[in-house]
């Protein structure tokens, strides 16, 4: 975090069921080109859980809609 990005939550709800961050597997960033230049558009991470679930979430670096901070984070994939 001190670098800017963002700080992984250590539990978080999905669908009325909480997970707890028990292992980071993997990190990496993406980016996208506009007008010439190049941005940083996502922060990545693929996690393990306390219940054996593995799982992708990513932060998005700028929202549509600055009031709600929550909506920068997404769950893109559960294994397991």
């Amino acid at each position: 975090m001190s670098r800017g990005e963002p700080g992984l939550p250590k539990r978080f709800t999905w669908r009325g069921q909480t997970f707890e961050v028990t292992q980071v597997l993997a990190t990496w960033k993406t980016s996208t080109r506009e007008r010439g230049d190049l941005y940083l558009r996502r922060h990545w991470f693929e996690i393990a859980t306390s219940s054996g679930r593995r799982m992708k979430l990513y932060c998005e670096r700028q929202t549509k809609t600055r009031s709600k901070p929550k909506s920068r984070w997404w769950l893109y994939t559960i294994d397991g």
